[in-house]
């Protein structure tokens, strides 16, 4: 179980590194891939609500860490997110390519809502999605390409990730 939390928490990490360090500098990209986003619902799907949540919780802490935005305000919709993706987990099969479509499609429009009421509660975050904006298209699109590979890709580790697969 430790070993499944450790393992999760540095696929977390070097997800938001990689959003954070490597992706946030190619000036070519109109918006950034939210692969944290993608890893938050893989790990709240395969473990369920609570380990979605503190799944969300981390990898919203580390983006308020790295990030400008005021500390809480990605633990929180993060937190929201995962618990949702933990809820929904046991009730679909997200093997192949069209489930984790859907998945990262849904996912990333449940982001621009939270996102959008939580900044009531923060008055001084300009981060705000305009449905119709050439970022907010991207990024949809690449949340909705990247799902199944990011999902493949985690799902090499699904052992290390899930105290379940072990029992």
């Amino acid at each position: 179980m430790i070993k499944s939390y450790i393992t999760s928490i540095l696929i977390i990490f070097f997800s938001v590194l990689m959003e954070t360090a490597i992706l946030s500098n190619i000036s070519i990209l109109p918006a950034i891939p939210d692969l944290l986003l993608l890893c938050s619902l893989y790990l709240g799907i395969i473990n369920g609500k609570v380990d979605g949540e503190i799944s969300g919780f981390i990898s919203g802490f580390f983006l308020d860490f790295l990030s400008g935005a005021p500390f809480g305000f990605n633990c929180l919709y993060r937190t929201l997110l995962g618990f949702i993706a933990g809820l929904l987990g046991m009730s679909f099969n997200f093997e192949g390519i069209l489930m984790p479509s859907v998945i990262g499609f849904v996912g990333t429009l449940m982001k621009v809502f939270l996102v959008w009421l939580i900044s009531l509660l923060y008055p001084n975050v300009s981060v705000m999605y305009h449905l119709a904006s050439t970022s907010f298209i991207f990024e949809l699109a690449c949340n909705t390409v990247l799902a199944p590979l990011v999902f493949k890709f985690l799902s090499m580790f699904k052992s290390s990730l899930s105290p379940k697969a072990g029992e």
